[in-house]
């Protein structure tokens, strides 16, 4: 005789899970779907993935009313899933992805760290414009000063016909699994804090990655105002002769926990990318240097940790920026994401 598929069996405790999972996600204005790369993280889905539920839906305008219409809901699925792909629509330029952004109503935030970019309309600018060649490594954006844009959204204008992603990391996974490994150095770390320095050139240099001059970042050729602008967003300046900026940030906690998330410890610094590299220093903020094993072991981590799909046409990401590190892989040419960055 046939024996029925008990309730506590494997097969209908994951059924079940997925019915669950679709319900808490359940929003008429848009279909959960799925794309390749996702990871389902401490049993959250990352991207969440945000369709238009049916064909005649996927225009501009319906999307800004339904984004409209359900603004709350979004903000909690981003706080929730961290990561929020939406994919199908008809969105063709800057134009679109801006309008997309003052729908929701967040309050902008200018960018401030070494990446070079353009203005290119209202709220929207290029992204790091560094040579596709190279890795972008993992951070949160502008990690290190006073406040930092709590979203971050990304718009895919030209996607890359090789490489190019935009892969990013569950903050809390890296300091789990640090702890795990290295209890003692992290705890040193968290008494102690972390301090960074940092030199800019003048002008930008968009050869390099990092290469944004000073006087585009503060928006100033004036050294006093520079300095003055530097200070309020906690950081202390020194000028090197050949007209170059040596900024100097810390100290800077090793990791943060934020309102909303779980109580989960973000490893919210920038150590890894940082650490003894040609422009840039990381250290604990007493002087003391951080083991090399630490930083490469950590390095491997957040690599493991690391979520990344193929960008399309049109794609918009949002990330909560308090809660991923992200970055980019080399690409062949063209690719274009464009971003904004968000109170």
């Amino acid at each position: 005789m046939h024996n029925p598929i008990e309730v506590n069996s494997p097969i209908n405790s994951t059924k079940l899970r997925e019915r669950e999972r679709v319900m808490e996600f359940s929003c008429k204005a848009f279909k959960v779907g799925k794309c390749e790369g996702q990871k389902v993280v401490d049993g959250e889905t990352m991207p969440l993935l945000l369709q238009a539920p049916e064909p005649n839906k996927t225009g501009l305008d319906s999307l800004l009313s339904d984004l409209k219409e359900n603004k709350e809901w979004f903000e909690q699925m981003l706080i929730k899933n961290s990561a929020i792909l939406l994919r199908g629509y008809n969105l063709t330029n800057a134009e679109d992805f801006n309008e997309i952004i003052e729908a929701f109503g967040w309050e902008d935030i200018r960018y401030v760290g070494p990446a070079p970019r353009t203005h290119v309309y209202k709220r929207v600018w290029t992204a790091n414009e560094g040579p596709l060649s190279e890795f972008i490594y993992y951070h949160h954006e502008m990690v290190l000063i006073n406040e930092s844009p709590k979203k971050l959204a990304l718009f895919c204008d030209i996607p890359p016909p090789e490489g190019g992603e935009t892969p990013f990391v569950p903050s809390f996974r890296v300091t789990e699994r640090m702890l795990e490994e290295f209890p003692e150095a992290l705890q040193e770390m968290e008494e102690k804090g972390l301090k960074y320095t940092f030199t800019a050139l003048s002008r930008s240099d968009t050869s390099s990655m990092r290469g944004r001059g000073w006087e585009d970042a503060f928006g100033t050729s004036d050294r006093v105002e520079a300095e003055r602008r530097a200070n309020a967003l906690g950081m202390d300046m020194e000028w090197l002769p050949n007209g170059a900026a040596k900024t100097i940030l810390g100290p800077r906690s090793l990791t943060r926990v934020f309102d909303g998330r779980k109580g989960r410890r973000m490893w919210f610094n920038t150590l890894v990318g940082m650490h003894g590299k040609e422009h840039s220093s990381a250290m604990m903020a007493d002087g003391t240097e951080i083991p090399d094993n630490v930083v490469k072991r950590c390095g491997e981590i957040i690599e493991e940790e690391s979520i990344q799909f193929k960008w399309e046409k049109g794609d918009v990401l949002f990330f909560d920026n308090m809660a991923l590190l992200h970055g980019r892989r080399p690409s062949l040419p063209p690719r274009r994401v464009l971003v904004t960055t968000c109170k």
